[in-house]
């Protein structure tokens, strides 16, 4: 079996999910008191979305909101999800095609990139909101990813953490794994495969094992 394992960014490789949260909780309560779960509302949303959805012709609301999130994203803390790179990097070993699909945009990535110079060169390829016709939760992103290295999703492992970016995953039809950095393991059981808080489990039952788990076999 080759094929791909596809990771969203944030709260699955990276440790972001909780600077956000705060980012757009006071985001939200400045610019609608009247949602108190506007962070959660957004959660896994790119940029576009959330301006279609809540700042619909408000185009210097945009503009300052957008500035906003520049200045939040160079001073913030990229911390790795603990095992995560290990667990790439042992993917990668037994043949698995490596990307980032992630909603993140290019700008975001290059502060990431400031803090781990060598981040890039460990995935095959880093799919970002610029490469997807449709954000998540459409599964577009996963789909076109999958056929970059000449898959089908079906085939492929996807790993994510959000309401959207989950219904992406399992929408493509892949086989999903879960990540509860930010949901509980019930709220995530409906549109994964296997749910986990980190890869450090997966890494010490190796790669076989944890590909048994989600009843698949390694690549030969």
């Amino acid at each position: 079996m080759q094929t791909a394992a596809l990771f969203d960014l944030d709260g699955v490789v990276v440790d972001t999910e909780g600077q956000y949260t705060r980012f757009w909780t006071e985001v939200g309560k400045r610019d609608f008191p009247h949602i108190p779960d506007f962070a959660k509302r957004i959660k896994g949303h790119t940029l576009v979305q959330i301006y279609k959805e809540y700042y619909d012709g408000q185009l210097e609301q945009q503009r300052k909101v957008s500035e906003e999130l520049v200045r939040f994203e160079r001073q913030m803390d990229y911390p790795l999800i603990p095992g995560a790179l290990e667990f790439v990097q042992a993917l990668y070993r037994h043949g698995f095609k490596t990307a980032i699909v992630t909603s993140s945009n290019q700008d975001k990535m290059a502060c990431l990139f400031a803090a781990h110079p060598h981040f890039a060169s460990l995935f095959d390829h880093i799919f970002t909101a610029e490469d997807a016709q449709r954000s998540k939760p459409a599964p577009d992103c996963y789909i076109h990813a999958a056929q970059h290295f000449g898959f089908e999703a079906q085939d492929c492992l996807v790993f994510e953490d959000s309401p959207s970016g989950l219904r992406a995953g399992h929408d493509s039809g892949a086989t999903v794994v879960a990540l509860t950095t930010s949901l509980t393991p019930e709220a995530v059981r409906p549109l994964s495969h296997y749910a986990m808080p980190d890869f450090l489990e997966a890494n010490r039952l190796g790669v076989d094992a944890f590909l048994q788990r989600l009843g698949l076999r390694a690549n030969s």
